[in-house]
């Protein structure tokens, strides 16, 4: 899996995975033009969307309704060092009886995005400079 991000000057970058492009952005008070998401909102929407597949996934397995299924991510700023803590999804599936409440929330809860926050991965930065892209 890749995603190649590209510098669009200002506070603005592209990403491109795939073919499929979108733009990351800051607000106009944080001196962006405010075309496109932050890279927290965009944390925010994978864990989302990703939470919203699985439970749309679930719901059209059980042959239940998917009509109003609408996924609600928030998450607290913390410091030190700067990050998002408290995170909270919200599974909103109203056509769906109680009865299926838990498993769908299991099943919610098993999204990749929600696994990789829960069980922190290995991160490694590598930098290359002017030397090394030419070398």
């Amino acid at each position: 899996m890749e995603t190649n991000v590209r510098y669009l000057g200002g506070v603005q970058f592209e990403a491109d995975c795939r073919g499929h492009k979108l733009i990351s952005d800051q607000p106009v008070d944080a001196k962006g033009s405010d075309e496109g998401m932050t890279p927290p909102e965009l944390l925010l929407a994978s864990l989302g969307t990703c939470a919203a597949f699985y439970a749309a996934y679930y719901l059209n397995f059980n042959k239940l309704s998917t009509e109003g299924l609408h996924v609600k991510v928030t998450a607290e700023k913390a410091k030190n060092p700067a990050r998002l803590d408290e995170f909270v999804i919200q599974v909103q599936a109203p056509g769906v009886d109680e009865s299926h409440r838990e498993a769908l929330q299991k099943t919610v809860e098993k999204c990749i995005i929600h696994a990789t926050l829960m069980h922190a991965p290995a991160i490694r930065t590598m930098v290359e400079t002017a030397d090394a892209v030419t070398a």
